[in-house]
């Protein structure tokens, strides 16, 4: 459905009525003051590892302190009091996304922030918050450029945990919902992947270099291959690095994917990791290499740090080559109006359609019995 001019204008007038909708932006969120890690780390287990590791319950607390010391370690000691930016540049995304829907939309679309793992914006308590605001109708909407049981997945199971938890007389207070997995194969997004790298090349390397010498490494997450039968993101992961790839690669001959993986022992990653690519474009003849995160939206520690060590270890490895790593997408004027775009359909479908009644009451397990 495409949200026209006529269309939106008679929802506006709706919602600038009785019609509301509140959209929930979903992210990781980051801790901002060490005394957090183990808490996050605990969150981060319950809810991440749980899908692809083996891993006893009763190994979190204890695993989440020991990896906090890791975290105190490289945060603190390698980076200087490395605090992420990931929170701060969420804010202003939500707050260029609100300002893009309210222009459209009125007062009657608010936007909230959520994460996953970071109080005071844990799930059920944004939800509560929404509740307590009078919105009855969710939009639901993982700020993640690929779906997966890690991203929108447990997005999700926290929002579901949260719902069940709120529970107001016997008809539950959310009248209508819907959701937006990601966005990996929007055109706008690719294009806008693939004209950052080309403004980055032609202002930083083009006059010195060859474009067959410019080697382009297009990150994404890195995703474990077996999630217990969950979607796992490679799929998608996979099809947004072809789409932007095809979009420079008659330009620029020597592009790999990398992905930012976690190794941890004993599981199988996505391959090639972004150091290897980058070896593996140097051994083709490239002599500058241009780091750009395709599969992140909102800069982080992976996108920042990790990347950070990759360079320099490369730097040891081959002197002399140029290492240029790119921004995420962040608080780009030009992604924030095209994430707005996105919703508009949605919302307007929200907008437009009879609240739903749901009693949990009648949600009691019902077991069908065939007869042969």
């Amino acid at each position: 459905m495409v949200a026209t001019p006529e269309k939106l204008q008679k929802s506006h007038q709706e919602a600038s009525g009785q019609q509301r909708v509140a959209v929930l932006l979903m992210g990781y969120g980051e801790v901002e003051s060490y005394e957090d890690f183990a808490n996050y780390n605990e969150q981060a287990l319950n809810l991440l590892t749980a899908k692809f590791a083996p891993v006893p319950t009763w190994v979190y607390p204890p695993l989440a302190k020991l990896l906090a010391l890791f975290d105190r370690h490289e945060w603190g000691h390698q980076h200087h009091d490395f605090i992420s930016p990931h929170n701060s540049i969420f804010e202003k995304q939500r707050a260029g996304i609100e300002k893009n829907l309210q222009a459209t939309w009125g007062e009657g679309v608010k936007v909230f922030k959520a994460f996953n793992f970071c109080a005071p914006f844990l799930p059920k308590q944004v939800l509560a918050e929404i509740k307590n605001e009078g919105f009855d109708k969710i939009l639901i909407y993982p700020l993640l450029v690929v779906d997966s049981i890690f991203t929108s997945g447990i997005a999700i199971e926290q929002v579901n945990n949260a719902l069940a938890e709120i529970v107001d007389g016997n008809e539950h207070w959310v009248k209508g919902q819907r959701y937006i997995p990601s966005f990996y194969n929007e055109p706008a997004y690719i294009d806008l992947m693939a004209h950052l790298v080309e403004e980055k090349i032609n202002a930083d390397l083009i006059n010195a270099y060859l474009p067959s010498q410019i080697g382009i490494i297009l990150m994404n997450h890195g995703c474990p291959h077996k999630a217990k039968g969950f979607t796992s993101g490679i799929t998608e992961s996979q099809a947004l690095y072809d789409l932007v790839r095809d979009k420079l690669i008659n330009r620029y001959p020597l592009i790999s994917v990398g992905w930012l993986n976690h190794d941890t022992p004993l599981i199988e990653w996505t391959q090639p990791n972004v150091e290897q690519a980058a070896n593996n474009l140097i051994q083709l003849g490239a002599k500058a290499i241009v780091f750009m995160p395709i599969g992140f939206a909102t800069e982080n520690h992976e996108t920042l740090l990790d990347v950070h060590h990759i360079i320099h270890a490369l730097e040891k490895k081959h002197s002399g080559l140029n290492y240029v790593q790119m921004p995420c997408v962040n608080d780009d004027p030009a992604f924030l109006a095209m994430a707005a775009e996105w919703a508009n359909a949605h919302i307007a479908e929200l907008l437009s359609e009879e609240a739903m009644a749901v009693n949990p009451d009648l949600a009691v397990s019902h077991h069908h019995h065939h007869h042969h």
